[in-house]
């Protein structure tokens, strides 16, 4: 990768670091004033935590973190289903906002992988 990223990295950059933050908000609103589970919160907010992990790494355009950002984000999207169809309001509307966060996440991190594979095979031809 040429030392200046180009505007199709850094879109999927931004697109993956400003989903990921509003994932983690709405993981971290969720569990403890928006919808608990228990008034008062539950300690289902540490549900955030291993999204914490990736910041840097996606800020720095490491494409390992991409790659398993991918796969993490899949746990997210699988709770936000279960609960946007088991739950009743308000978390259900919540958890339909965790599923459409997940899949921006992935889509982001799988086009950023896509566009570096890409410039790595045009630069090794």
């Amino acid at each position: 990768m040429p030392n200046t990223p180009t505007t199709a990295v850094k879109i999927t950059r931004a697109v993956a670091l400003v989903s990921l933050a509003a994932l983690i908000a709405l993981c971290v609103g969720w569990e403890l004033w928006w919808a608990p589970i228990r008034p008062g919160g539950s300690w289902l907010v540490l549900k955030a935590l291993p999204l914490l992990f990736p910041i840097a790494g996606i800020a720095r355009l490491r494409m390992y973190t991409y790659r398993w950002t991918s796969l993490l984000v899949w746990l997210y999207f699988a709770e936000g289903l279960v609960r946007a169809t088991s739950d009743r309001p308000p978390s259900s509307p919540l958890a339909w906002v965790e599923v459409v966060l997940s899949l921006v996440l992935f889509a982001a991190c799988a086009a950023h992988v896509r566009v570096r594979q890409k410039q790595a095979a045009a630069a090794h031809a």
